[in-house]
């Protein structure tokens, strides 16, 4: 699915780290069906500043309402991280192709950072979790993201960031898992843009079916302005918010310079 509707939405609850940079939004005033890997865009009542709405990726869809989670990184997430409940939202989406797996198959889930956004949905929906084993590297406190309801549900390993040899360590973490994994099912992968380059390139040496989440810059999420392009390996500059976020790692180019 690449495109969806226009929503007014209006926040139930907001919950926040306490150091103010981490949050989970959740919203109601929508039915939602949507497939992990999706996103949408957000846009609250703020004015002409920012111009922009910004793009999130659907982290869950429960009886708790759409949920979103984001970290402050600019003006934009930082008036969303102190909206209130009760305060008005305008949403378009589902937008974006997403994941492509099948219930019956093993699934191994690599996520970075704020790459664990849209797996939540995806595990807790999935009716088989013993099926999904998790891997997730992160910087910030394991505190800051939504950890505890995911490891309770499927095998899981994190691995924390703090130093530079830290990195090379996971590197080894994320071969070994991809290895041993193998062609058993589809390898889901979200994060950074140098996570996502070493996923690629463990996956094809390994003849893995990796899937990639871009985490690209996004505008306007529609495919109206060329905000978020990506290459493609046959096709050339193509539009993630369109042809992606998710992409097999067949298909795009994300060397240096891409």
């Amino acid at each position: 699915m690449t495109g969806g509707g226009c929503f007014d939405l209006t926040v139930r609850e907001r919950i926040s780290s306490s150091d103010g940079l981490f949050h989970s939004l959740w919203l109601e005033g929508a039915k939602w069906s949507y497939q992990p890997g999706q996103f949408l865009m957000l846009r609250p009542d703020w004015g002409l500043d920012p111009v922009w709405a910004r793009p999130f990726s659907i982290c869950d869809v429960s009886p708790r309402g759409l949920r979103v989670f984001f970290q402050t990184v600019g003006r934009g997430t930082a008036q969303l991280g102190r909206i209130a409940p009760g305060e008005a939202l305008t949403a378009w989406g589902p937008l974006g192709r997403g994941f492509s797996f099948r219930s019956e198959e093993p699934i191994l889930i690599l996520a970075g950072g704020m790459g664990l956004a849209p797996f939540v949905g995806l595990i807790r929906a999935h009716g088989r979790p013993e099926m999904i084993r998790l891997v997730f590297g992160h910087r910030a406190p394991l505190e800051a993201y939504p950890w505890g309801e995911l490891a309770e549900r499927v095998e899981a390993l994190e691995l924390r960031q703090e130093f530079e040899a830290d990195v090379a360590g996971f590197v080894l973490v994320l071969e070994r898992e991809i290895s041993r994994f193998g062609t058993a099912g589809p390898v889901l992968a979200c994060g950074p843009k140098p996570f996502l380059r070493t996923v690629q390139r463990l996956c094809l040496d390994h003849g893995a079916r990796g899937q990639i989440s871009l985490e690209n810059t996004m505008a306007c999420g529609v495919g109206a302005c060329l905000g978020c392009v990506a290459r493609h390996r046959t096709d050339g500059l193509v539009q993630s918010c369109v042809r992606g976020p998710v992409f097999s790692v067949e298909d795009v180019d994300l060397e240096e310079g891409a």
